[in-house]
């Protein structure tokens, strides 16, 4: 049994269950995507604000994006003949700001292991 951080014991996931976690990390899974979702996080951007603050295409931006909004991680709306976008899973931060906290801690500990100590 899985248990969370603080220490609950939480129920095991059925198959079904398992395929749909498995299927939404995977849309958050890509670099491309990551960097999207990242921009969104700083607030609402047009698509070609996305595209020229990404460094990516047209169309591997708009690929990426229907991908995220596919999956709800992202919403549009127009304006005009233009579309904005902005984060519409808040989870996706926190998932984001979890992991860059777990990873600043690993490489903190790493650095302070590989730190040079010349009382040694």
């Amino acid at each position: 049994m899985s248990r969370k951080r603080n220490s609950e014991p939480i129920n095991e996931l059925s198959p079904l269950a398992l395929d749909l976690v498995s299927s939404s990390f995977k849309v958050i899974s890509e670099p491309i995507r990551l960097r999207l979702l990242n921009i969104l996080m700083q607030g609402e951007r047009t698509v070609g604000q996305l595209v020229e603050a990404s460094g990516s295409g047209q169309a591997n931006v708009s690929k990426h994006l229907a991908v995220l909004r596919d999956a709800g991680t992202i919403g549009m709306r127009k304006e005009g003949l233009t579309k904005v976008c902005f984060l519409a899973d808040e989870i996706v931060k926190e998932l984001c700001d979890m992991m860059c906290s777990r990873l600043r801690e690993r490489m903190e500990g790493n650095a302070a292991a590989l730190a040079f100590d010349p009382k040694i």
